[in-house]
């Protein structure tokens, strides 16, 4: 599904983008383009970006522990 109309930016691109370290709105912009035209897609393609970047799973250290 188009995106950006104005650039012609799709949902697919916004999510190779992602999974290729782009992890702002900004960035995206300026990688691709989209939201420099009109910008009434911003809403849309941030949250397809926060859906579609690698979740990185937290796994807490360890408390050291007296030998």
């Amino acid at each position: 599904m188009y995106v950006c109309v104005c650039n012609g930016i799709t949902d697919h691109a916004i999510r190779e983008a992602a999974a290729r370290g782009v992890d702002t709105l900004e960035e995206l912009t300026m990688r691709t383009g989209l939201g420099s035209g009109c910008g009434s897609c911003t809403d849309v393609a941030r949250e397809i970006l926060a859906e579609a970047r690698p979740r990185v799973r937290e796994f807490p250290l360890p408390l050291a522990v007296a030998a």
